[in-house]
């Protein structure tokens, strides 16, 4: 549960850029949107691999 705590915090930091860029048009806020969710990407990459190796070790059991 490590992880899906992670994603919250992370999505919870990131939440004002977005909410300035939507709803006040703030183009430095969209800046920083589009680099929470190039992190985001890698994050979720991060967790992909993981959970298919938790998935290849379960199999081994």
């Amino acid at each position: 549960m490590n992880r899906l705590e992670e994603l919250r915090t992370f999505l919870a930091a990131a939440e004002e850029d977005f909410r300035k860029f939507y709803e006040k048009e703030n183009n430095a806020a969209g800046t920083r949107a589009r680099k929470h969710m190039q992190e985001l990407k890698k994050l979720a990459n991060t967790i992909r691999t993981e959970i298919q190796t938790m998935k290849e070790g379960l199999k081994k059991k």
